[in-house]
């Protein structure tokens, strides 16, 4: 690894040859400052990133790509959505679109070594693709980055170019739970027994989830992600002392990422690992716990489109669903309002217009209550999800859909 100044970085990348792929560390752990020297360097490249937050160039000569898609990206004109589940990006960078530069951020280095942070994810993939076709791997080295253990560490040898910088981490906007999210928090928590291994996905309703189980004892982690819900389990003693919690990305409050630094119980590994879901079948009693923007008669749920607008994109969540139900004693649930506060719809309706994100779920739950899915003919899970999970004004609709689609109702 060669630290050098950003001038000099710009002159390096000003001459890489033609539209060279990019890919960037996403979430809120984007290397901006490096990623400004490159936008300002190159006329045109394609911007590879997950979950992307807003900053991202927005020009003409910069194409976007991504199998997730977060709001620096969302709605974009020019954006590539690749549809893929997160365990499999990784072969996507390998083959399909492999990465000509990786930029990431990372601590300061120590014995050689730096640290991924809160960041891993596909990361590790990328710089060895990167590698494979001789192309630029470039850090952001920054004070700011905890160093945590598992995959986040890497060689300083596997790393082409450094700056520095010193910027405290971006955290998400503080987002009270609501009494809709309360509700179905504590719904979902009612499901959670001690000693389960976790995984929760994005948003409010997870946060709600995690927030009722501080009650619990012997709680596990293993998940794609973790925010600061996971750091109040293990304050309150919910947590087993005995197992680390294992994650691929990470964010949160500032408390959150100082927990993170150095801490031997926290354990970051690449997404192939964490997604995988013969991995995620082996764990004892597994519960996934993903929200959507929608869920139909036939108990599918989406959580990639609305409005014939790509929203986001599978994410982890096909991974979890599918390993959690071959895990012995594992639930996979997911967890919506009813309502659409902002489109005023209803969130459950007949039949999905766009993709499936996952399927066959254990239950799906609500404010208004818990329908068990697994186990149940489909006219009873269609029932189950009319009489439990939405709205009580959309009901009587959603029955007449329902046998229109041929579900005895």
């Amino acid at each position: 690894m060669r630290i050098i100044s950003a001038g000099k970085l710009a002159t390096i990348l000003g001459a890489l040859p033609g539209c060279p792929r990019v890919v960037a560390g996403g979430n809120f752990a984007t290397p901006w400052r490096t990623l400004e020297v490159l936008d300002a360097a190159l006329a045109e490249y394609r911007l590879f990133m997950l979950n992307a937050q807003p900053g991202v160039p927005d020009r003409d000569g910069v194409l976007l790509e991504s199998p997730f898609v977060g709001p620096g990206m969302r709605g974009r004109a020019g954006l590539r959505y690749y549809p893929c589940r997160l365990s499999l990006v990784p072969v996507m960078l390998s083959s399909t679109l492999p990465p000509d530069v990786v930029l990431i951020q990372t601590s300061r280095p120590a014995d050689g070594t730096v640290s991924l942070g809160t960041e891993v994810n596909v990361l590790p993939a990328a710089i060895e693709a990167a590698h494979a076709r001789g192309g630029l791997v470039i850090t952001q080295l920054n004070r700011s980055v905890p160093y945590t253990y598992g995959d986040a560490v890497l060689s300083a040898d596997d790393i082409d170019y450094a700056i520095e910088t010193d910027a405290p981490l971006p955290s998400p906007a503080p987002r009270p739970p609501g009494e809709v999210c309360t509700a179905i928090g504590g719904r979902v928590a009612s499901l959670v027994h001690d000693g389960v291994t976790l995984q929760l996905g994005i948003g409010a309703v997870p946060d709600a989830v995690l927030a009722a189980l501080t009650g619990r004892r012997g709680l596990m982690v293993w998940s794609e992600m973790f925010s600061d819900g996971v750091l109040e389990l293990a304050k309150a003693g919910a947590l087993d002392p005995d197992c680390v919690i294992t994650a691929s990305f990470a964010f949160g409050s500032a408390e959150l990422y100082d927990w993170m630094d150095r801490n031997r119980d926290v354990r970051m590994l690449r997404t192939e690992t964490t997604n995988d879901p013969a991995r995620i079948a082996r764990k004892p009693r597994m519960v996934s716990v993903n929200s959507a923007l929608q869920v139909d008669l036939f108990a599918q749920s989406n959580a990639t489109r609305v409005n014939g607008v790509t929203y986001s994109g599978f994410g982890g969540q096909t991974d979890f669903v599918v390993g959690a139900l071959h895990s012995p004693g594992g639930l996979a649930i997911i967890a919506l309002p009813s309502w659409h506060p902002k489109a005023d719809v209803s969130t459950v309706v007949p039949r999905l217009t766009g993709p499936v994100t996952s399927f066959q779920h254990s239950y799906i739950v609500s404010e208004q209550g818990t329908a068990a899915i697994w186990g149940h003919d489909a006219s009873d899970q269609a029932e189950h999800i009319i009489t439990e999970v939405a709205h009580p004004s959309v009901r009587d609709e959603l029955r007449e859909a329902g046998r229109e689609l041929g579900f005895r109702l």
